[in-house]
Parts: C-alpha cells; sequence; structure tokens
C-alpha cells in the first residue's frame, strides 16, 4: 500500500484550544473509532467499531469539556487506535493489533512491512510531531506545560470486574498523581491501575514528557461512568479543580 490517506482525509491530529492559557496540555489518543476510507472496516462490524476495542468511549468528550474548563490546548488523535495505537511504540504487536481484547481484527492480520510503515508514517509520526511542536513553542515562549492524557476503560474486562472507578498512571514521575489520589474520597481510586508501566502504556509520556522534564499523568476513568453527556460534564468537572489545585502547588514549590 503506496498510501494509507487520501488527498482530503484530515491530518491525525486535532488541536483544539491551541492557544490556552493553562499549563495543562491535554492529550486523548484513542478519541476517535474513525478508520482511513483505504481500510474499509478492518472487517468489523458497525457493533464492534462501537466498542471499547475501537475507541475509548467518553474520552473525546470529557476531554473536550476539561480544556474548556481549564483553558487547556487538547491534541487528539482523529483515527481508531486498531489503525495504529499511538500510545504504543512500531515495534510492539499492540501498536496495529491483530487481536483487541476478544476480538480479532481481520484488517491488521498478517500486515506486510510497507503496510505497516504507511501507518507508522501517516498516523503515529504526525500525531507525535504535532505534541513535540507543541511543546516546542510552550518552552520556546517560557510557558509552562504539564501534559495529561485522557483515557476510558472497561468495566468488565475479559469476564472480570472491576472496582477501580479512577486510575491514575505514571511511571518516572508520580508528583501530580500523589496530588490527585488525595482529591476523591468518595471514589475508588487506585494508582497505576487497572494498567500501569509494566503494561506498556506510558509510552506517549515517556516519548514526550519525561525526558524534558515535565510533570505527567495519564487519566483512566471507568467508561460506564462517562458513556453519557451528563456522565462526561460531571467528570470533566471533577478533574478539573483538582488539577488546577495541584498546578498552584507546582508553582509555589
Amino acid at each position: 500500500m503506496a498510501k494509507l490517506l487520501e488527498a482530503d482525509e484530515a491530518h491525525p491530529a486535532e488541536l483544539i484550544n491551541e492557544s490556552g492559557t493553562s499549563p495543562f496540555v491535554l492529550i486523548c489518543e484513542h478519541a476517535s473509532n474513525l478508520l482511513p476510507r483505504r481500510l474499509g472496516t478492518l472487517g468489523l462490524t458497525e457493533v464492534d467499531l462501537k466498542r471499547h476495542i475501537a475507541y475509548d468511549i467518553g474520552a473525546a468528550s470529557t476531554a473536550r469539556t476539561l480544556s474548556r474548563l481549564l483553558d487547556a490546548p487538547l491534541i487528539m488523535q482523529r483515527y481508531s487506535r486498531l489503525v495504529y495505537d499511538c500510545n504504543r511504540p512500531p515495534e510492539q504487536p499492540s501498536a496495529m493489533p491483530e487481536l483487541s481484547e476478544i476480538f480479532e481484527i481481520p484488517g491488521n492480520k498478517n500486515l506486510s512491512a510497507a503496510d505497516r510503515l504507511v501507518r507508522i508514517t501517516e498516523i503515529a509520526r504526525p500525531f507525535h510531531a504535532a505534541i513535540e511542536s507543541h511543546l516546542d513553542r510552550r518552552a520556546a515562549g517560557g510557558q509552562r506545560a504539564i501534559p495529561v492524557s485522557i483515557h476510558s476503560f472497561t468495566k468488565n474486562y475479559k469476564g472480570k470486574d472491576r472496582a477501580v472507578e479512577l486510575g491514575l498512571l505514571f511511571d518516572r514521575d508520580p508528583w501530580l498523581a500523589n496530588q490527585l489520589v488525595k482529591s476523591y474520597p468518595d471514589l475508588n481510586v487506585q494508582l497505576n491501575e487497572p494498567y500501569g508501566p509494566k503494561d506498556g502504556v506510558m509510552h506517549l509520556m515517556n516519548l514526550h514528557a519525561a525526558p524534558r522534564g515535565l510533570h505527567h499523568l495519564m487519566i483512566e476513568i471507568r467508561n460506564d461512568l462517562i458513556e453519557t453527556e451528563r456522565g462526561q460534564q460531571q467528570w470533566a468537572q471533577r478533574l478539573s479543580v483538582p488539577l488546577m489545585k495541584a498546578a498552584t502547588k507546582g508553582e509555589n514549590k
């Protein structure tokens, strides 16, 4: 496959409120279930493409509302993680999964090196370049940056229920997670659950934030809590105040 995206298809990175004044830089790399036209449906049904395997249910709308509440820039990935999971390095099989949870992805089976390369060069690289460019502009302008990615996870995974409602994930930098974990006494909040560095989910932050010495965080919300517009609005509100308080503490350190 010589090309993946057609000339009229959108760039993988959607930048929202790019000049936002908040120190937070929000990222949503699993925002959409959109597939490039040349890939068809990857052999999946319409029902399958509405499952969590294709995108993080509720994450995009929650991130958009949080962007507005914080006046924070937001960088969203326009294409499904089944095309390329931008929170995985190219060498990981899960970057272009043949199996997601218990679901086979027919259109990802037996990809050639050329097929994989075109997804890397047309989806992953441009998305990551957009993040790098934004962080570079902030650095050049002396503007603080705290990258925070917004995700959701399933209540039931491979037949097992998960009690955790909010996961605060980190690898090399626990500062922001430690600030927020104290802010939700009424919720089941866990550090590095339901995933953590051992699961390879910190790739994006270890690529963009850690090398720059930036505080950062990956937020995972159980998706049954943000399936509806009301839930998305409520969770954006719940996240906004503790985040703003944590940023103020950081300024006063």
